[in-house]
């Protein structure tokens, strides 16, 4: 089942078990379990710590299997095979089952530990999903914590029918005790905020307590990493309050521009971000929306919580967000056929028909990623012309099941349930059009996330915060950087140099205060 190469990779990770690893699979005679039995015999003869047990029948999913400790049974389950991006949740499962400790901040093993209840939890996946995993790894975590929480990977491709039934038009796919709980990338801290119902207050009240610091970041993409590594190598008090580290990063699949990187995907750059903030004297605070700034003696970060940072410096580095197309129907149909991720998403719309709405770069990309998987692919652009680069266009145009539509604009997604067509006014003659189909993709840019500045800050028409120079904005002591800015070209390392740029810019302004 694994080549060579990941048999020697996964038996040096297997050597960092120090206890032993019972595998339970539920087999049956399909070429899926066969798949599957090949796997786990792969993963026994990697370590002599693992045993595998095989049975047939039984309540479970067929083929799946569970991983747990000797006497113990709330371990997490895979259906269908754990490879692809699932490889590595399958390969953390077992180091956590098998005594090795999770890279975790202890506060939080203890909050998972706390949790009262029981929890049955189901994540649907697709295999390129980049989502996915930290979804799945989040859960399984959970699973291995506390023992009155289960989990499931279910592997979307192999389960169609849970798929239908389930209406599942999007990855990652969440239910819990049976119901929906939740869809799209989550990470721990997300998790266990909606399922810790005391969780949230008690955050509030230990992020009020916070002295002041020095340079306060708002923001974890990656200006706010540089921001903050630049900002704590001064040797002053650094604090970063993001919704989550890494930003947009974390839903970009491919990475081959920033020098020194040959190529990396978002999660895994986004993680080393984060680790390389870690390394320094850094107040890390996650999943803080920030809904006002006031100036002052100290500069106040009012948080959607109800707490307040106050600090003598503010860098804002809260980036942009995916542009929504703002038509009837898309709000209502979001992951039942409208979705933004074809890498994640594209699997579950195998032999169907579906649009893409914009025709730059991003779009383009996905109209030709999409174009390998679905049965037909509609491109609407709202201008005379698609904006892609030429090459782009030049593969477009010769994939058989693509057309490209110019000068329209989208009017609607129709669907009751789920989606099941599109409209179109046709810019040259007025006329409305309909396009049958069963997905839509939107991909037409993004939106700075500034909105809660307004009044407060200068913004151009377009919301981006207008800086100088030295990432100064129109408040003195507030700096900016990246995407949120009027700083041209929206590229990684060009919003990680901004955040360098905006720190030096704010010590400075301590220095001379």
């Amino acid at each position: 089942m694994l080549d060579a190469n990941l048999k020697a990779q996964l038996t040096a990770y297997l050597e960092r078990m120090t206890q032993p690893v019972e595998i339970t699979a539920s087999l049956d005679d399909t070429a899926a379990s066969r798949e599957m039995q090949a796997l786990l015999k792969d993963i026994a003869d990697a370590s002599p710590r693992v045993t595998v047990i095989e049975t047939t029948g039984g309540p479970h999913r067929t083929p799946s299997f569970q991983i747990n400790r000797p006497g113990e049974n709330h371990g997490p389950r895979f259906a269908g095979l754990p490879m692809g991006h699932e490889f590595t949740s399958l390969v953390l499962a077992l180091l956590q089952v098998g005594g090795y400790p999770p890279k975790v901040e202890q506060a939080l093993l203890e909050q998972i530990r706390a949790l009262d209840g029981d929890f049955e939890f189901e994540v649907y996946v697709s295999l390129t999903c980049h989502n996915c995993p930290d979804v799945v790894q989040a859960l399984n975590l959970m699973a291995v914590q506390n023992p009155r929480i289960k989990t499931t990977m279910i592997e979307g491709g192999l389960f169609q029918d849970e798929i239908k039934e389930r209406q599942i038009m999007g990855v990652p796919t969440v239910f819990l005790n049976g119901t929906f709980f939740d869809s799209g990338r989550l990470s721990l801290e997300e998790i266990l905020a909606k399922v810790d119902k005391g969780g949230a207050e008690r955050e509030a009240q230990k992020i009020a307590a916070k002295e002041p610091f020095d340079v306060l970041i708002v923001g974890g993409g990656p200006a706010g990493a540089a921001a903050a590594v630049y900002a704590a190598r001064k040797g002053i008090r650094t604090g970063v309050a993001s919704e989550r580290f890494g930003g947009q990063v974390l839903d970009t699949l491919g990475i081959e521009n920033f020098v020194s990187v040959k190529e990396t995907e978002g999660p895994k750059f986004a993680m080393a971000l984060e680790e390389h903030v870690r390394t320094y004297d850094v107040d890390i605070m996650n999943l803080q929306r920030a809904k006002g700034l006031k100036a002052g003696d100290l500069i106040e970060v009012e948080l959607e919580n109800g707490a307040s940072l106050k600090a003598k410096s503010v860098i804002l580095t809260t980036g942009a967000r995916w542009r929504n197309v703002n038509v009837p129907g898309e709000k209502e149909l979001k992951n039942k056929g409208v979705a933004y991720c074809p890498h994640c998403d594209g699997p579950l719309y195998k032999g169907k028909r579906v649009a893409v709405i914009g025709g730059g770069n991003s779009g383009v990309e996905a109209a030709i990623d999409l174009a390998g998987i679905v049965k037909h692919v509609t491109l609407i652009e709202f201008d005379t012309r698609l904006r892609a680069d030429a090459v782009l266009q030049k593969k477009l145009q010769s994939l058989p099941n693509v057309t490209v539509i110019l000068n329209a604009q989208t009017t609607a997604i129709t669907g009751a349930d789920k989606v099941d067509g599109l409209t179109y006014k046709d810019r040259a003659t007025g006329e409305d059009q309909r396009v049958d189909l069963e997905g839509v993709f939107v991909q037409i840019g993004l939106v700075p996330n500034t909105e809660w500045l307004k009044g407060t800050l200068e913004l151009s028409k377009h919301g981006e915060i207008i800086v100088g120079p030295r990432g100064e904005t129109s408040m003195p002591g507030v700096f900016a950087a990246g995407d949120c800015t009027t700083v041209p070209f929206k590229q990684i390392i060009i919003a990680a140099g901004d955040g360098a740029k905006a720190a030096l810019g704010a010590f400075d302004h301590l220095i001379r205060s």
